[in-house]
């Protein structure tokens, strides 16, 4: 079982319960190691040579190689089983969430409170906040309802299931506290920047506030802000977070347009959220990160991974197709530079880097050659 910080706002599972979500770890890391490194033998060995044979050259792209490897029966299995453990994934979380979820919203309840007494960190909710899209059409990650629907009031069971949901799905390599994103672009920062100091940063698309928090660790004396759509795992943010004696402002908003005043924040940053939008929210997205920056701040976004061949591109796109990651399949193809460009930012002070994560091959689902993108900006 990966290492996992229970804090206040996280059920205690039975041993049945535990059994299920260590099974869960066993196979998805049985899928990754052992039979995830099938496909590319299966595609080197049996699926290029034939695709060669029928057309007279090699595969052009990732569309053509999913047309032949989706015909093969080795990529049928290993694909079959991988969407099923994403879905036994959270069924595993699911059953000790819902049991235990009446004392998780009173936690939760109680959490807020002590932190409105204390003038720590803040929740502002919006109700009449519409939900984009590219959010609410479908389950992200097959999560049932996603990150948004609420099954009652003061709902915080998306944020409870995701919490532990994501420490599942990567084997534990995310952290105790699901923080390598965060720490990610926090020694990126450090590495380019080492002087930055930030005195007000904010974290779009936070959902769980799990990089928000290595943020405000980072730099105590920062105000650092948080925003989402999802009311659920807002309300889970803020009581995680008080839970673990960190204060963030956490608010229900949409990154393409914030009520934030223009140059407000010397430090923005994602981590892995611009995948979860579309084509046409990206440069807005950008934009607003420009005019919310003020003279001289950064910009960080970390990204997933793209892939260097086009096998290795096929098989990162397969949450696309099957793991309800809608925009990705055409992230590992947009040119980030030219998108923040769009943004407003200048050409000289963009750039698009790579990050490349120790991780074992168990950890990595979908390649073994695996690189994180960081799109960094000044203002």
């Amino acid at each position: 079982m990966p290492a996992f910080n229970r804090h206040a706002m996280q059920p205690v599972p039975s041993l049945d319960e535990q059994a299920r979500q260590d099974f869960v770890c066993s196979l998805r890391a049985h899928l990754s190691g052992r039979l995830m490194p099938g496909a590319y033998k299966v595609y080197e060995h049996r699926v290029e040579p034939s695709f060669r044979a029928t057309n007279g050259r090699n595969p052009q792209d990732h569309d053509e190689v999913r047309k032949a490897m989706t015909l093969d029966p080795f990529y049928q299995f290993w694909s079959a089983m991988q969407r099923r453990s994403q879905e036994l994934l959270w069924e595993s979380v699911i059953d000790p969430t819902e049991r235990q979820l009446p004392d998780l919203i009173e936690t939760s309840k109680s959490l807020a409170r002590s932190a409105n007494q204390s003038g720590r960190g803040t929740l502002r909710l919006d109700p009449a906040l519409p939900l984009p899209r590219y959010h609410a059409a479908v389950d992200i990650h097959l999560q049932p309802g996603g990150y948004h629907t609420e099954f009652t009031e003061d709902d915080v069971a998306a944020g409870v299931v995701y919490d532990k949901g994501i420490n599942l799905y990567m084997g534990g390599a995310l952290g105790a506290e699901n923080n390598l994103m965060g720490d990610i672009l926090l020694a990126y920062l450090r590495d380019k920047h080492p002087d930055f100091r930030p005195k007000k940063i904010l974290d779009l698309g936070c959902a769980i506030g799990n990089s928000s928090v290595v943020w405000a660790r980072a730099f105590p004396d920062a105000e650092v802000y948080g925003i989402d759509v999802a009311a659920p795992v807002l309300r889970y943010a803020h009581a995680r977070a008080e839970a673990l004696g960190v204060p963030v402002h956490f608010s229900q908003q949409n990154a393409e347009k914030t009520n934030f005043d223009e140059g407000a924040f010397d430090l923005v940053l994602s981590h892995i959220v611009l995948h979860e939008t579309s084509k046409s929210a990206l440069p807005r997205i950008l934009g607003e990160c420009h005019r919310v920056l003020q003279k001289g701040g950064l910009m960080l976004h970390l990204e997933i991974p793209r892939g260097k061949s086009i096998i290795e591109k096929f098989m990162h796109n397969w949450e696309s197709y099957n793991n309800n990651e809608t925009f990705s399949r055409f992230m590992t193809g947009i040119d980030l530079k030219a998108e923040a460009l769009k943004g407003g930012f200048v050409d000289r002070d963009v750039l698009v880097d790579e990050f490349a994560p120790k991780l074992d091959v168990a950890q990595m689902n979908y390649a073994e050659n695996f690189f994180w993108k960081i799109l960094a900006a000044r203002r």
